[in-house]
């Protein structure tokens, strides 16, 4: 805002609250020059609005750097939701080695971005979408993993390279039911047991990778 604005703003802030016009007229240029320099960077329009704002959720008297904060938030939400690059489809005419015309092209659209003239330009999100052409040759080559992939894998993976070995060899598969003597779900390896010294009651260890059980292989046999 400019000095000769600020007048009309004093005189709207005056309807909610008549003390914020002193009627001394030296007293008055004072307060007057005290609000311009805070608003010097505020349009008199968002100013206004401000005005009109602040009395709707707030009953006290309104501050010139209430409005200020007002304006550095508004400004702050645009350009936190701008990209702030320059996208070259968008200006084909700005030469990419002219750097003085691109830092004038940049702050010109963030001037109107802020100022309202220009909406945010957010970034483009980067979606999970597969393109048609792509999902069909995917769906053409099924979900499998090729023999020499799986033999390479095996190394890394024994429970389920022995678990495929035994269903090439058309045997139970033991993970494929629960334990019923260290209670292992199915798919996961058994554990251990012991009974505890003090209670001689059944404990189950919580580390896995054992063999399957006996009783789990007889389980699977019966199952298959």
């Amino acid at each position: 805002m400019n000095p000769e604005q600020i007048p009309q703003l004093l005189k709207q802030v005056s309807y909610a609250d008549p003390r914020i016009l002193p009627e001394d007229r030296q007293e008055l240029q004072g307060l007057a020059a005290l609000w311009a320099g805070v608003l010097a960077d505020v349009p008199a329009e968002f100013a206004m609005w401000a005005v009109g704002q602040h009395y709707a959720e707030s009953p006290f008297p309104i501050k010139p750097s209430d409005i200020a904060g007002r304006w550095r938030a508004h400004v702050r939400d645009r350009m936190n939701r701008h990209t702030g690059t320059l996208e070259p489809t968008r200006y084909p005419e700005l030469d990419p080695d002219d750097v003085a015309g691109f830092m004038h092209t940049l702050r010109t659209e963030r001037h109107a971005v802020i100022m309202g003239q220009a909406e945010p330009t957010p970034l483009k999100a980067i979606t999970g979408a597969v393109p048609d052409d792509v999902q069909e040759r995917l769906d053409r080559l099924g979900q499998y993993i090729p023999d020499h992939a799986r033999e390479a894998l095996a190394a890394y993976r024994p429970v389920r390279a022995e678990r495929e070995r035994l269903v090439r060899r058309g045997e139970a598969d033991p993970l494929s039911v629960p334990c019923p003597w260290c209670d292992a779900p199915a798919g996961h390896a058994c554990r251990g047991r012991r009974v505890h010294p003090s209670t001689r009651d059944p404990e189950t260890k919580r580390q896995g990778g054992r063999a399957p059980h006996p009783s789990r292989i007889d389980a699977a046999r019966t199952a298959a």
